[in-house]
């Protein structure tokens, strides 16, 4: 039986934390969330030495046990756990070469709480560039601990870390400094008090607001010890920080040599020209333009292919399996139908994770983040809402899981309702289907139709959860403004490894997160378009023959196929919601498509890919998903998708709630249904009547 070490992996933001963890266990990790909160949980395995495996637990980032956040929070309680099961057997810090006194103050906290410490002195390649040299030697003597410089990007020192982390039990435990001084009649009441706890951990539980779920208070009955006021505890809190930078200026000031002509490089002009008032916002635009246009033109050829090559296997299933029967059309037109779907975007979403992956890693997002705090300011907007509005274009549900670190509830409740405006990735297939069929393929200043609309469509609905920001603060009379504080990582070229293994993360579960539930929905949808009730559904190829009896062949089969769909039972329901939607220029489909869409926005494609297969002898030409929704007419002969009806789908998707799962996130970060109801009904109302004013104009 193999032996596994935990290990926690901690660091302040942007010290490259992940390239450490996906140096460590490459594919083997997973990402889920802790037991009962919504903050996301990421874990793989390390293999090390003679059958050893390394439980490695990627923390949240943090700049120090006094935690102002959840995902704060989350570190402490883990750390102060020992029941916990991932309670660590050593802690991995990882700090950033060039921030190297901020981070050690993370470092010395940890230390003292008795746990076998590593210290990771990450980017270890730019030490030169930079002007940095370090005394290991005396680094580690002076901290108590042993140092393993890394360097991800040139894949250096990772075996000196596996190896560190195999022989975890030969780190001292020892801190680096006596904090107990900052107030030593106080720690010795303290002492005294709870003798046989830890000092230090005692110190940590009393001085955080959080109420820990995980730490049993009542081994640690506070009740009969006089603590101090929150103020003063503060207080403490502070004199305690600057005990500890004045131990890591003595230790660097020995051990850390800066060549302050190396130092400052290009970063400060390069800041000056993206962050700057004008110029900043004219090359986020064009970054932009560029993405969406790539987007299109990089992804057609595969997007093509994964096209009629569902179609044809859609046939192959049904010349070579035996007999014909309904189950060789429930794989055919359901599932194979269904998933195609889907599938067919796969290379346009890698292509939008890899855009967003490269602007991350580069550290060119936290640029944009603090290029748009300005915008957001006058809207009601905590600058801290940047971020859940950013990171709402891959998904709502992290995004808006993002706002815990905003402070003021009202701040937190607008950007939790108005992140949803943002577009998701799963609202992309429904955009691009719908473009490609209406907007043509004309090019202005180089730049598609295709692309332009569709950015178009991500500044609408960037623009209305500003200007609904907007509204609810003037409604809700936010008062309270929260400063908003970002750090500014170094620039650096994005690591292959890094951007292969977010992009191939972020699509496989796309694919398999929406895969399970188009799966269920294009099951559901066949068989509630294969059976009907009544005659007019068992007689269909009687009463088309007796109404049309010109028909013959292939245009009969058709006509028959296609009454038996609207007399089927997702043809009664379709037609129950019609005259609802028909204003919009919608036909009883589309309807099938919007309410099903709402387990998510993504399965809309997967619907009508269903509804459109089900029963029809297509021709070569109408096998693919376009060409079939291209040849849709209404039952006067007129095109179902028109400039005027796609505008009016297009809107209607860009302002409607996005899937049941956002909801069901409100509700949990809201506590109540009352917020999400609203959002809800709200949104809905919003996307109606802005879909109905476009079709009726366009039309």
């Amino acid at each position: 039986m193999s032996k596994q070490i935990n290990v926690a992996l901690i660091g302040n933001p942007n010290t490259g934390k992940t390239s450490v963890f996906n140096a460590l266990t490459g594919l083997n990790q997973k990402v889920g969330n802790y037991p009962g909160i919504t903050v996301d949980k990421k874990e793989g395995i390390c293999k090390l030495s003679r059958g050893v495996k390394a439980h490695i637990l990627d923390l949240p980032g943090t700049y120090s046990l006094n935690a102002s956040s959840l995902d704060e929070n989350v570190v402490i309680e883990l750390l102060l756990n020992k029941n916990d099961k991932d309670y660590p057997d050593v802690a991995v810090i990882v700090s950033d070469v060039e921030n190297l006194k901020r981070n050690l103050l993370l470092f010395t906290q940890i230390k003292d709480l008795k746990i076998p410490t590593i210290l990771v002195i990450n980017m270890a390649d730019r030490m030169s560039r930079k002007g940095i040299s370090l005394d290991i030697k005396l680094l580690e003597n002076k901290l108590n601990t042993k140092i393993a410089l890394v360097s991800t990007r040139k894949n250096e020192g990772i075996g000196d870390l596996k190896n560190l982390i195999e022989n975890h039990k030969l780190l001292s435990t020892q801190p680096c400094l006596d904090t107990s001084t900052i107030d030593t009649e106080y720690f010795n009441s303290l002492k005294q008090a709870f003798p046989n706890q830890d000092l230090y951990k005692l110190w940590v539980v009393i001085s955080q607001d959080a109420n820990f779920g995980k730490i049993d208070r009542n081994e640690l009955d506070f009740s009969k010890f006089k603590t101090k006021s929150k103020s003063e505890l503060k207080r403490l809190q502070q004199k305690e920080t600057i005990k500890r930078y004045q131990f890591i200026n003595g230790v660097l000031k020995e051990g850390q040599t800066i060549d302050a002509t190396k130092a400052t490089g290009l970063r400060a002009q390069f800041d000056r020209i993206l962050t700057h008032k004008v110029w900043g916002y004219i090359i986020f635009f064009f970054i932009l333009l560029t993405i969406f246009q790539a987007i299109y033109d990089w992804a057609s050829v595969p997007m093509d292919f994964i096209d009629s090559s569902f179609a044809s296997l859609a046939d192959w299933i049904k010349a070579s399996f035996p007999g014909g029967g309904k189950l060789t059309n429930l794989i055919a037109e359901g599932v194979v139908a269904g998933i195609g779907g889907i599938v067919i975007f796969i290379p346009q979403i890698a292509f939008l994770f890899l855009f967003i992956s490269v602007l991350e890693e580069s550290g060119y997002m936290s640029r944009v983040v603090f290029l748009m705090d300005r915008v957001m300011r006058r809207f009601g907007l905590s600058g801290k809402s940047v971020v859940p509005l950013i990171s709402g274009t891959a998904c709502a549900i992290p995004a808006i899981m993002a706002t815990r670190n905003i402070e003021s509830w009202k701040e937190r409740l607008i950007t939790i309702l108005v992140t949803p405006f943002t577009t998701c990735s799963a609202r992309l297939p429904v955009y691009l289907i719908i473009i490609a069929l209406v907007i043509p393929e004309g090019r202005f200043l180089g730049l598609s139709y295709q692309a332009l609309a569709l950015m178009l469509l991500y500044l609408i609905g960037f623009g209305m959860a500003v200007f609904s920001a907007y509204i609810l603060d003037k409604i809700l009379k936010t008062n309270r403004k929260t400063f908003f504080v970002i750090e500014m990582p170094s620039y650096k070229v994005p690591l292959f490894k890094n951007v292969a293994l977010t992009v191939l993360e972020k699509t496989k579960t796309f694919v398999f997160e929406a895969g399970r539930i188009i799966l269920a929905i294009s099951i559901v949808l066949w068989i509630m378009a294969s059976y009907g009730p009544g005659k007019e559904f068992n007689n269909a190829e009687t009463i088309v023959e007796q109404t049309y009896p010109e028909l013959q062949g292939e245009q009969l089969e058709n006509k028959v196929a296609a009454y038996k769909l609207e007399h089927s039972f997702i043809g009664i329901v379709g037609k129950a919601i019609e005259p609802a939607i028909r204003p919009l220029g919608y036909d009883w489909k589309i309807g099938i498509g919007i309410v099903t869409s709402f387990a998510a926005r993504e399965v809309f494609v997967g619907t009508l890919a269903t509804i459109y297969s089900v029963g029809s002898a297509l021709d070569d030409d109408d096998k693919t998903i376009k060409n079939r929704m291209a040849k849709e007419v209404h039952d006067n002969g007129d095109k179902v998708f028109t400039l005027a009806s796609g505008i009016s789908l297009l809107l209607f998707y860009a302002f409607a709630m996005q899937c049941m799962s956002t909801l069901a996130i409100v509700k949990r970060e809201t506590n109540t249904w009352k917020w999400p109801m609203i959002q809800l009904f709200g949104m809905s109302l919003i996307a109606y009547v802005v879909a109905l004013i476009a079709f009726q104009i366009l039309n």
